[in-house]
């Protein structure tokens, strides 16, 4: 059986960072995640991070930050105070991948094509790529490796 998640996405609001009674950092943020046919529609996801990268992602990460978080689905039960039942999704990240640079989330549309660009190497990320943006290498010497 697996369980693994791969998100790309904007941090919704700035990540709320605490800790538990034995001294555990715990960090929850909300990633807004756009549809890959629709993209004025998009999914909210609930993250939470332990320890370390909790720390790391209260640290340097905020609102419209581009990341990318892998980890596992988890859904919890519980029951409220007043005994009514509750029941929330959550990704439990085990990476959180910072996309872009601090100071730089692009909440505007990508650009969608090269000419549009800025010269900036990370506006181009998140992009579709269809065959017309790969430049085909003709290999003439097969025992050459192309690293």
């Amino acid at each position: 059986m697996l369980n693994r998640i791969i998100l790309i996405g904007r941090l919704t609001q700035d990540p709320e960072l605490k800790y538990t009674p034995n001294g555990t950092a715990l960090v929850r943020f909300t990633l807004a995640v756009n549809r890959k046919f629709n993209r004025d529609e998009a999914d909210f996801i609930d993250i939470v991070a332990w320890r370390g990268l909790a720390e790391n992602c209260a640290n340097y990460l905020g609102k419209g930050r581009l990341v990318a978080v892998e980890g596992r689905l988890q859904v919890r039960n519980w029951e409220t105070q007043e005994g009514q039942k509750r029941k929330t999704t959550e990704v439990i990240a085990d990476d959180v991948r910072f996309l872009d640079r601090a100071g730089t989330s692009n909440r505007g549309s990508v650009p969608s094509s090269p000419e549009q660009s800025s010269g900036s190497d990370w506006e181009d990320l998140g992009r579709e790529v269809s065959l017309d943006d790969i430049d085909i290498v003709d290999r003439k010497d097969e025992d050459e490796i192309p690293f």
